[in-house]
């Protein structure tokens, strides 16, 4: 072998130690994620979709967690979750006490934590369906329909090793280890192609129809009781 020959081998070795170690984001492993929103009204279906790419292959056991950050015109419903969680449907874990009643402009945004469940067609996918529903919003002067915004959300990996956050020089943050374990866990903060916003349009009511609105209630609900009354008058036993 000649001189130059045995002089490329070491240096291709550094060249790829270096990539892999001190390339800094370039040399991290490209991770993606696709979000959907399935349904219509007032109760979708997120979907998130995650390919961790090359990190499966440098990690062994991993897990993946969104963290979501819902607004003020979105919740979620704890019962719901607690059901489709006895079926190993979703995990999903949350911190903040959620008022189901509240409308939109008496509620707080508040923050959800969304384990993964791998995927077995794919390797390194994992993917979370999360049931949301939006609230009711204040009648407007004008317009007949308010746009909720759900931001792009922060995705959490945590691995046995931490082969993972030497390669891509990520930082971690703690976050609940899992539904069941709430004591804090190091999970590593990836980062991933950007994605869009996922935007919903919520129908709202007019303000001028408010008069016509309570009449027809008020009205209807007087003759349904008239109705119920005179049902329980002629077939009732007193």
């Amino acid at each position: 072998m000649s001189f130059p020959e045995r002089l490329s081998l070491p240096l291709t070795i550094i060249v790829f130690c270096l990539a892999a170690f001190g390339g800094g984001e370039a040399a991290c492993p490209e991770v993606t994620l696709t979000r959907e929103v399935l349904n219509d009204g007032f109760h979708r279906d997120l979907i998130s979709k995650m390919e961790l790419g090359a990190i499966i292959e440098h990690t062994a056991d991993c897990r993946v967690m969104i963290k979501e950050r819902l607004p003020s015109g979105l919740y979620v419903d704890p019962y719901q979750l607690a059901s489709m969680q006895q079926h190993n449907v979703t995990e999903v874990l949350i911190l903040d006490s959620i008022d189901v009643e509240a409308p939109e402009y008496l509620s707080m945004e508040h923050t959800l934590f969304v384990y993964a469940k791998p995927d077995p067609k794919c390797a390194g996918c994992f993917s979370a369906v999360v049931p949301i529903h939006i609230r009711y919003h204040q009648p407007s002067e004008e317009r007949e329909e308010a746009l909720v915004i759900l931001p792009s959300p922060q995705l959490l990996v945590r691995c046995k090793t931490d082969l993972l956050l030497e390669m891509c020089h990520m930082h971690l943050e703690d976050a609940p280890c899992s539904v069941r374990d709430k004591t804090a866990c190091h999970w590593t903060d990836v980062t991933f192609k950007p994605v869009p916003e996922v935007v919903l349009q919520v129908p709202v009511g007019l303000k001028q129809h408010g008069f016509m609105v309570c009449t027809v209630t008020i009205l209807v609900t007087l003759f349904c009781s008239v109705m119920i009354f005179a049902a329980v008058w002629k077939h009732g036993q007193f």
